[in-house]
């Protein structure tokens, strides 16, 4: 163990630029983090509990504390502790959507297809989401229902819709419509789980962590930039296989049933989004800021009549 003591209310990298946070959403995502065992688990959860009171065992390494964080990370809530439920964690964003990727790109044609392979990739989102809300805005059984059947309606409606359209189009717009599908699920859906923070807004912070109030318009901010990286997971996966595959087929040896199709774009998609989770996740700070400026009035009055002009930016939580 090196002398001086590891921060472990900061993460391991500098999330001040997008590579820290890069590799920090890296060990985060890792789809290696899905086969640690609960006991494993729980000791990463001991080691870091004996580490923060001083009474780790001597022979502790820095690398050994910084493996128990990664693990904390990938199975655990940050507001809560709890641990959660396997396929919602983030780790297994990768191996859940290699498999929806590959099967929303393979069976796109007909509207049994879109509304089966829809309802499967929007029922994983509900998971994912209500794994990773956000605990201080807890958000009810009916708003979840809500926000599941609107996401999953909208991007059926939209593939069903677009792939009418498309029918005299080229081959290539026909296989981005289950792209196009997605990007506007995620524009109902993420907005719908995470209505509570609009409702009533989001905790914004001063640079040390104080709390300074409630603002609705950093909500806002926070949540359109997860519909932006959540998005970009997608595009990064779903707009070039099916560049890909169309230039395989062009050639007169590459000769694929559908099955064969889809195990090959799965295959694609695994090794795309194993890149692309972190780097969407990594395309904003984690820890968000505002000037004070655009804050609603009233709490811009607020923070200044306690502060004065010592305070000219606000920070929070943006979620995932």
């Amino acid at each position: 163990m090196s002398g001086d003591r590891l921060d472990l209310e900061r993460p391991r990298y500098k999330q001040d630029h997008f590579s820290g946070r890069f590799w920090h959403f890296f060990d985060m995502a890792n789809p290696l983090n899905i086969f640690a065992t609960n006991a494993e688990l729980q000791s990463a959860v001991e080691l870091l509990q004996q580490y923060k009171s001083g009474q780790e065992p001597r022979e502790t390494t820095d690398s050994q504390v910084w493996h128990a964080q990664k693990l904390y990370n990938s199975a655990f809530h940050p507001d809560t502790g709890e641990k959660q439920t396997l396929i919602g964690r983030m780790s297994f964003q990768v191996p859940g959507g290699l498999i929806l990727v590959g099967g929303m790109l393979a069976f796109y044609k007909s509207n049994v297809q879109v509304v089966m392979w829809q309802f499967f990739n929007q029922s994983f989102n509900a998971v994912v989401n209500y794994t990773n809300r956000n605990a201080n805005s807890p958000i009810t059984k009916k708003q979840m229902a809500v926000a599941y059947a609107s996401a999953t309606t909208t991007a059926t409606i939209t593939a069903t819709f677009l792939n009418r359209m498309t029918k005299a189009a080229p081959p290539i717009l026909q296989r981005w419509v289950p792209f196009a599908a997605v990007a506007a699920a995620n524009c109902v859906n993420i907005p719908f789980m995470r209505q509570q923070e609009l409702k009533s807004g989001v905790t914004v912070s001063d640079e040390e962590g104080n709390p300074l109030g409630q603002s609705k318009k950093a909500a806002m901010k926070g949540i359109a930039q997860v519909c932006i990286s959540r998005i970009s997971m997608a595009a990064s996966a779903m707009i070039p296989i099916p560049v890909i595959m169309r230039l395989l087929e062009r050639t007169s040896s590459f000769k694929l049933r559908t099955r064969q199709s889809w195990l090959l774009q799965t295959l694609l998609s695994g090794i795309i989004l194993v890149v692309a989770v972190p780097m969407g996740c990594s395309l904003f700070p984690q820890t968000c800021s505002m000037a004070l400026d655009d804050l609603e009035a009233d709490l811009q009055d607020s923070i200044r009549r306690q502060y004065g002009s010592r305070i000219t930016r606000v920070y929070f939580n943006k979620g995932l």
